[in-house]
């Protein structure tokens, strides 16, 4: 699929279908192919646009610091260039930390938000947040991004029976940039937007794995409770990956949401 260049940098982006647009945001250390589960199903309805962040997949590093108003920056960047007046957003993760910050900076390009395991601030004081973010500069910094990548890996994957999305998302994580992996990690920890959440003047869906290890669902309930008129829904038996390890339950609350906005 096509590269263009947004903002002097190459970026990678597939799509798929016609119609409303939906754009998938993935996650730290991943690319668009983490939607591949959902592509098929929503391009039977929709324009599906899934880019590779900056510094991710196959899109080109960006040069010195990175914040999250850069990543949304890109972002409307990518759907000025593809002629997409607004969008639905759905982002996981640290894609949805540029979901929220594209509804914030350009309210007028988002026709809705879909939040899935995401955070409005990655609060080190939260109990569970601090030790694990330790261990994983730690181990980055004395052994390496592989180790740091089975690592996180084993936490979105700890199933027996889930070893080879484990293997695969290991492998992904380890071809990124380490440089930049870390500058990634440090924009997440900078990002903050709990005091403007209120803000948010689109429809918005918070989606929660009951088994996430890596966001607190208190984090997940904070944006429910904020983002006004914000819908809550609990996915049963998923971890941090919901829109995979659900792809069922994922896919069909999306696309009625988003149905449910049209």
């Amino acid at each position: 699929m096509p590269d263009i260049t947004i903002n002097q940098l190459r970026i990678h982006f597939e799509q798929a279908g016609a119609g409303d647009a939906i754009v998938l945001l993935h996650g730290l250390g991943s690319c668009g192919q983490d939607w591949l589960l959902q592509f098929p199903v929503l391009s039977e309805q929709f324009r599906v646009i899934a880019p590779d962040l900056p510094g991710h997949g196959q899109s080109e590093k960006p040069r010195g610091r990175v914040r999250v108003p850069d990543l949304a920056n890109d972002v409307v960047s990518l759907l000025n260039t593809l002629e997409v007046s607004r969008a639905h957003l759905v982002g996981l993760s640290l894609g949805g930390c540029v979901a929220q910050q594209m509804a914030l900076d350009c309210p007028a390009r988002v026709r809705s938000l879909t939040l899935v395991n995401a955070f409005a601030r990655f609060d080190l004081g939260e109990p569970g947040n601090a030790l694990p973010l330790l261990v994983r500069m730690g181990v980055l910094g004395l052994l390496g991004l592989p180790a740091q990548a089975r690592l996180v890996a084993a936490r979105l994957f700890p199933k027996p029976e889930q070893a080879p999305l484990r293997k695969l998302a290991a492998e992904r994580i380890a071809a990124n940039d380490p440089a930049t992996y870390r500058r990634m990690l440090v924009a997440i920890q900078l990002f903050d937007v709990t005091r403007r959440l209120g803000e948010i003047t689109c429809p918005a869906l918070v989606i929660a794995g009951d088994r996430d290890s890596t966001v607190p669902m208190r984090a997940k309930r904070l944006l429910a409770s904020r983002i006004p008129g914000a819908r809550f829904e609990l996915i049963a038996d998923s971890g941090h990956a919901t829109p995979v390890d659900q792809k069922e339950a994922f896919n069909q609350i999306v696309i009625d949401f988003v149905e449910s906005v049209r």
